[in-house]
């Protein structure tokens, strides 16, 4: 039996290494929202409501439940983002709005640009597709634009993905000097943003900046929420807006794909937002996941000086960078393996899998108690590796 060509490109995006492999192990490799914080009674509550309704467990549109539309549009709008409940598409969480801007528009060869380093699932949702990529490195303001701009005039892109809010892996928030630029060059160049915005409600410290949906007058923006963040990833409810032409194309992909978003799942959500105070859920998750961001980083600061870190004011992540030659990708197999620590190594966030020398971890997944513990069994471990290794490559 022969696979189609796009299989052995997606086994090897690295997304099975993202779960602790033994229960010995502290692991800050996968993305993952603790449990501590979902609000289990209160959704309980709300599955429990829907259950009695025949509805629930009907099929439905492909387009979502349209009061749960509502109040995400409500939300949106609160946030800056002109949108009505007719703009929005319930997605099977944004994985499946990667999924399906890319199914829209990619044919094998054609341009994407992702940042550098960038989320392994989105790569893994584009090479099903085999595109040409394109990396732009990141900046401590985002996407460096000199870079993107170099890409665009000398080759053809489609789409360019970006987490402009908290980057996953970085934790980098683009500028708005850089987001209005990003939209004056995609307009240029005629090229369709993907902008995906998982964390964008996970903010810990400043002020929001206005997503490149609300800066785009030509409709060329695709942008990406999920409640997997928020409340649960159990739930598999994202959403999507984009211009009616786009929208109304990745509807009709989504039909094709899956039918629709679970009915009861969706309705149980749109309840949960009628009867509980989801402001103040929010608050609560920020000084959650705050305080553990602030004991990854105290921890971090016992790191050999030659390992750099970012300093996120949000969402889930801190980029390790180690001199050129360190190659985490090994370390993982290796003095990481018996120091009982996972992270996820460079190589599976790029994807020309070139740079071995950076690594994502992440606070929000490990218990408080283990951050401090795990990032001494880190630093031993790359104590080690730095001070064995030959002169020649220091």
């Amino acid at each position: 039996m022969e696979f189609a060509n796009r299989v052995a490109r997606v086994e090897r995006a690295g997304l099975t290494d993202l779960f602790a492999p033994d229960e010995q192990t502290i692991s800050f490799a996968g993305g993952l929202p603790d449990p501590a914080v979902f609000p289990k009674a209160a959704l309980q509550a709300a599955f429990a409501s829907r259950a009695q309704t025949d509805s629930a467990f009907q099929y439905a549109n492909s387009d979502g439940y349209a009061p749960l539309r509502a109040q995400l549009a409500k939300l949106m709008q609160a946030d800056g983002v002109t949108v009505n409940a007719s703009d929005l598409l319930i997605t099977q969480g944004a994985q499946q709005g990667i999924d399906l801007t890319a199914r829209l528009l990619l044919n094998p060869g054609d341009g994407v640009v992702v940042e550098g380093p960038t989320y392994l699932g989105a790569l893994a949702a584009f090479d099903a597709y085999e595109p040409t990529y394109y990396e732009v490195p990141v900046e401590p303001d985002g996407m460096d634009l000199h870079a993107l701009q170099k890409i665009l005039l000398t080759h053809s892109v489609k789409v360019i993905y970006t987490v402009p809010d908290f980057q996953n892996p970085t934790g980098a928030v683009m500028s708005l000097a850089k987001r209005q630029a990003l939209i004056r060059l995609a307009h240029q160049y005629d090229v369709v943003i993907l902008e995906d915005a998982p964390y964008r409600l996970l903010r810990y410290e400043g002020d929001a900046l206005p997503t490149l949906h609300s800066l785009d007058p030509d409709g060329r923006v695709v942008l990406l929420g999920s409640f997997s963040k928020i409340l649960s990833p159990g739930l598999r409810i994202g959403w999507l807006t984009a211009a009616p032409r786009l929208l109304q194309a990745l509807t009709a992909l989504k039909g094709g794909a899956d039918v629709e978003s679970s009915a009861l799942v969706m309705q149980s959500i749109s309840t949960y937002l009628a009867s509980a105070d989801f402001p103040q859920h929010l608050a609560k998750l920020r000084n959650y996941y705050r305080t553990k961001r602030d004991a990854m980083l105290t921890a971090l600061a016992s790191l050999p000086p030659a390992i750099h870190y970012t300093r996120p004011t949000g969402g889930f992540f801190v980029y390790l960078t180690g001199p050129s030659w360190l190659d985490f990708s090994a370390l993982q197999q290796t003095e990481l393996a018996e120091a009982h620590v996972a992270l996820v190594p460079s190589k599976n966030l790029f994807p020309s899998h070139a740079i071995t020398n950076g690594a994502r971890l992440t606070f929000a997944a490990p218990a408080l108690a283990d951050i401090a513990p795990g990032i001494a069994r880190l630093n031993r471990a790359l104590t080690q590796v730095l001070h064995e290794v030959p002169a020649v490559n220091k």
